[in-house]
């Protein structure tokens, strides 16, 4: 006998857009970077001004060969050479976080285009990212231990059915939000927090991507039921 899916009441408490996603570049960042661009004694910079002497290193380079420094800080495993020079022309122009194929990187892409698009003044895209706080209550009490271990598939399944039907998650990934698993969750929402958990309630902190979760402004408060992914079982 299948066990029914947990029901929840959804409630949207905030919601706003960001450029620069929150914490997402450290001082360390900017002096490794400019370490990758060879300035002389990184550590003599103020902490201050680091992010300003970074930006500033960046346009003494042509917009393709920064692109090139960042993308090669950012995924030293990721991506190849080749791969590095081809992303660096596309970036130019193109919203990687969008619209490369690769759902994994999709959160560098956007962190490595908004430090860029401020370095060269618009030269890259515009990046436009959402942050918003949701409270999922539980209509029964242990209901929320569904968000204990892997929380994004269980959650995004939720935040899913506060979308219009024609919504790009909902088109996208009908299977995966229906079926026993969603391992692209992970790298739809890119920051997450359990902010507060009382009893059977719990409120997130989300971040993710515009370009999947903005419709999720107009929610309101709606019922809703999710599933966590199936785990799968090693065989001895």
């Amino acid at each position: 006998m299948l066990t029914p899916a947990p029901k929840f009441t959804v409630e949207r408490l905030t919601f706003s857009t960001l450029t620069e996603l929150p914490d997402s570049w450290q001082n360390s960042d900017y002096k490794a970077l400019l370490i990758k661009m060879n300035y002389d004694n990184p550590d003599a910079i103020s902490e201050a001004e680091l992010k300003d002497m970074c930006l500033m290193s960046f346009t003494d380079l042509e917009p393709r060969e920064a692109a090139e420094v960042v993308l090669g800080y950012l995924f030293p495993e990721q991506l190849n050479a080749g791969q590095i020079e081809n992303l660096s022309h596309q970036m130019l122009t193109e919203k990687l976080w969008e619209e490369n194929p690769e759902l994994p990187l999709h959160k560098g892409f956007y962190q490595a285009t908004q430090l860029l698009h401020d370095a060269y003044n618009g030269t890259f895209p515009s990046t436009k990212a959402v942050q918003f706080q949701v409270k999922c209550t539980a209509e029964t009490p242990d209901g929320a231990a569904i968000f204990a271990d892997a929380p994004a598939a269980p959650l995004l399944r939720l935040l899913a059915q506060g979308l219009p039907d024609n919504a790009l998650l909902n088109r996208l990934f009908s299977t995966q939000l229906a079926g026993p698993t969603f391992e692209e969750a992970k790298s739809i929402i890119w920051q997450l927090k359990a902010d507060k958990t009382a009893g059977n309630s719990v409120t997130f902190d989300v971040v993710s991507s515009a370009n999947w979760l903005e419709d999720f402004k107009y929610a309101d408060v709606y019922e809703a039921t999710t599933h966590a992914d199936e785990v799968a079982v090693e065989e001895e």
